[in-house]
């Protein structure tokens, strides 16, 4: 080749490195911007699991401080700051845990001793900057054992890789007896040997919430574990007294541990598959999406489901930092919630026996089944979010509890493997029907599912107390729900009248809507009767809602920043905004001015604690404060400026919290070791971050979004056709940085929109929506029509 040939070579050589490079950047990969160590300090037990995929059953994560756990729903499984490995965990539901593994070296111990003292038993120290986690994956390398560890998984089988050193003594302990997160007391656990290489067995748990919820239900686990090599030896344990040569084991405190004798970086593998309704459907879904499966192979689609799950939303700007919050905020709202049905469409019914899904004309379930916490202000970020991106799973997670109710004749709010777990003891699924009808989300039975609402907000007649809303006769007989303590079985005492009926009051204005577009009038008048029982409790004397007694005087030495004092997880000041159904009703018995003072006062001062409970490490930090970002009864205040003529405060305010409450490290990830409660706070960061949101949680039966100010340059929303009839959302911003904050004008596919708030179908079709930021406000934008209420959309 010639100089000349050669120049000409590498100068083209030079210009397709550059193009490609240029190209890569417009590469989007959603998954790399996740950061799944974001506020895993203080984190819920279904908060870290890495190893898994969207809404999946298996969910393997490391633990820190699972083994043991009291069992409610404090947090615990899994703790950024601390720096010892106890095992590796498969269940990571509300209120279920269990089947816990670790690979050792050395001389055998059955118990996994203490963050103080590691050595005291099995549990490993581990180096920060071993850790590698992302959506799908997760490794570490476990330093007292130099053993890797490797962990992926599909949706119902666990992948462990296991890379040991040279070793006579190396090992793998099953612990299946002790109480595990937030799984409670272990009833009863059985492990065996079922072949050379393949284990098997089950776990029966008693949760803290099903012992009031629904006594005497248990939580029932299933596994089938397959090994790539057979052990040398084996044995089982009880806590520290150890049987050795022993095939099985059952009982309590109990477990197994295998022998191995590895080569220098020999990889041990395993497979485990998973159920909630017996063993032989836990080989079933193994051997269903794992047969044939390496685990490079199950890594790789673990990471193009991910992608391709995140990737239905598309951000375009410059910030790095919003994006790795945004990303990962969604990420966590994909993580609850997960898989209760086999490959086969089998689940676990409320009655102990195992339920079919129909099947399809090929034999694969129509849908699917899921656990679930209950949905409490989750129709604020969680349901708003999965019925714009998300809308098949919705239906499926609702169609869930509608097979729950043809069951049982009523809805769950919140269920663990069949049972009643509700942890606040309201019940929101008939809102979350309701909203999904006015979105258009209706391939389900729509006259069960009316019935089924309707029940929900009216019914109280024997009612199981596990389905929630365990006052509700006061609401329907009474208008208010009394200031009275209730006692439960196991000595918890709540007094929450004042905000069950706000919360009771928002509900049913969701079902009168229900009501109403089916043409139900009756049901629609009485329902909106009920939905203005809030002002019952509104005390013009003072200008807050204010519990009042049976007898109808309101309680004595009232101090509206008290705490629990008939308000579950807030006070009075936080729970007097609690009227999205009619923010217009509100603002007439305030008057405006003093809706805007207080509101704008709570920002104000609020932004002194980052708008949640400072940096306090608890999950009720700033439950007597002004507003409390870090729990759910505050999510909706910073958009009620839309209504009050002042919508360029939600602009500020909610770029603000933003900016200042969610962080991007482990700590300051959202608050300060506050409740990201099974993605919920996530969720409203991407809410917020379109710009969007329904303080009405879509229950009005003409839903529509209001505005805030968007964070990123470009948005691109994949809508889902078999739902809608447009194909892409977007949503641009021009002139935005962090000091332009400000909407000066708003125009959705070239009309220009002189509101601060647009119907949501217009959005469905699909088209462009534009905003124009600046450093200033404009106040003449989006103030010559507020948002629909109760009381001005007759």
């Amino acid at each position: 080749m010639t100089k000349i040939a050669r120049l000409y070579f590498l100068l083209c050589m030079g210009f397709a490195s550059f193009a490609v490079a240029q190209e890569s950047k417009k590469v989007l990969h959603p998954s790399k911007w996740v950061d799944p160590q974001i506020g895993a300090v203080h984190g819920r037990w279904f908060f870290y699991t890495p190893a898994s995929l969207p809404f999946g059953m298996a969910k393997l994560a490391p633990h820190t401080n699972a083994y043991g756990s009291k069992g409610g729903w404090q947090p615990c499984g899994y703790d950024d700051r601390q720096t010892s490995i106890e095992g590796f965990g498969h269940f990571h539901e509300f209120q279920i845990g269990g089947l816990v593994v670790m690979p050792v070296t050395g001389e055998l111990q059955t118990m996994p001793g203490t963050l103080e003292n590691p050595d005291a038993g099995y549990r490993s120290r581990f180096d920060k900057k071993s850790e590698h986690a992302e959506p799908g994956y997760y490794a570490v390398y476990l330093k007292d054992y130099q053993v890797k560890a490797e962990l992926t998984a599909t949706e119902r089988v666990g992948f462990h890789r296991y890379t040991f050193p040279q070793s006579k003594d190396a090992r793998i302990i099953f612990d299946v007896g002790h109480r595990q997160g937030e799984s409670s007391d272990v009833m009863d656990a059985v492990i065996r040997l079922s072949g050379k290489k393949e284990l098997e067995g089950s776990i029966e748990t008693y949760p803290e919430y099903l012992k009031f919820c629904d006594p005497g239900k248990r939580v029932k686990m299933y596994f089938v574990i397959q090994l790539n090599k057979a052990p040398a030896s084996y044995g089982t344990f009880v806590d520290s007294v150890v049987s050795p040569g022993r095939n099985e084991s059952k009982g309590t405190g109990n477990g197994m541990f295998l022998n191995f004798s590895t080569a220098k970086n020999e990889i041990i593998e395993m497979r485990v598959g998973l159920s909630y309704t017996s063993i032989d459907n836990a080989r079933k879904n193994l051997q269903a999406e794992a047969s044939g499966q390496s685990f490079d192979a199950v890594r790789n689609a673990a990471g193009r489901k991910w992608e391709e799950k995140l990737g239905r939303i598309i951000v375009e700007g410059k910030d790095s930092v919003n994006k790795v919050k945004f990303y990962t905020g969604l990420y966590h709202a994909l993580l609850g919630r997960g898989l209760a049905s086999d490959i086969n469409g089998q689940y676990p019914k409320n009655d102990g026996k195992i339920g079919q899904i129909p099947l399809d004309k090929n034999g694969k379930p129509k849908y699917h089944h899921y656990n679930t916490d209950g949905i409490w202000g989750a129709f604020w970020n969680l349901g708003q979010l999965w019925a714009l991106v998300y809308p098949e799973y919705l239906s499926e997670y609702l169609q869930s509890n509608l097979d729950f109710a043809q069951e049982t004749g009523w809805m769950h709010d919140g269920l663990a493997a069949g049972a009643h777990s509700n942890g606040v003891l309201t019940n929101f699924f008939g809102l979350m029907l309701a909203a999904s009808y006015n979105c258009g989300i209706r391939d389900f039975n729509i006259n069960q599912a009316y019935e089924t609402a309707f029940k929900n907000e009216t019914g109280y007649i024997n009612r199981p107390f596990g389905s929630g809303k365990y006052d509700l006769s006061y609401l329907v007989k009474m208008g208010y729900i009394p200031s009275k303590d209730t006692v439960l079985s196991n000595g918890w005492v709540f007094n929450f009248g004042a905000s069950h009926t706000l919360e009771f009051c928002f509900s049913s204005y969701a079902v009168s809507q229900f009501a109403k577009a089916l043409g139900k009038k009756e049901d629609y008048l009485l329902l909106t009767k009920m939905a203005a029982g809030w002002k019952n409790l509104y005390d013009p004397e003072t200008k807050f809602i204010r519990p009042k007694y049976e007898n109808g005087t309101f309680i004595e030495n009232f101090n509206p920043m008290q705490a629990w004092r008939g308000f579950q997880e807030g006070n009075a000041f936080q729970y007097t905004w609690y009227v999205p159904q009619d923010v217009a009703g509100l603002i007439n018995v305030l008057g405006k001015d003093t809706f805007n003072a207080r509101l704008e006062k709570t920002f104000d001062e609020s932004q002194k604690s980052s708008f949640g409970g400072g940096k306090e490490i608890n999950s009720f930090s700033g439950l007597e404060k002004l507003y409390n970002h870090g729990n759910q009864p505050c999510l909706h205040h910073a958009w009620l400026f839309n209504y009050s003529g002042k919508p360029w405060l939600t602009q500020k305010w909610t770029r603000a919290i933003c900016d200042e409450f969610y962080g991007a490290d482990p700590l300051h990830g959202y608050g300060y070791g506050q409740d990201e409660d099974q993605g919920q706070l996530g969720a409203w960061y991407v809410m917020a971050a379109l710009g969007l949101f329904d303080v009405q949680g879509h229950a009005s039966m003409n839903p529509t979004f209001q505005f805030g100010s968007p964070l990123f340059d470009k948005v691109t929303i994949k809508l889902n056709r078999k739902y809608y009839s447009g194909n892409t959302l977007v949503i641009e911003t021009r002139n935005n940085d962090k000091q332009h904050v400000y909407i000066q004008s708003a125009s959705f596919n070239n009309s220009k929109l002189n509101n601060c708030w647009i119907d949501r179908n217009k959005l469905t079709k699909g088209g462009v929506l534009v905003f124009e930021l600046g450093a200033q406000p404009n106040m003449d934008f989006g103030i010559n029509s507020a948002p629909p209420s109760m009381s001005t959309d007759r």
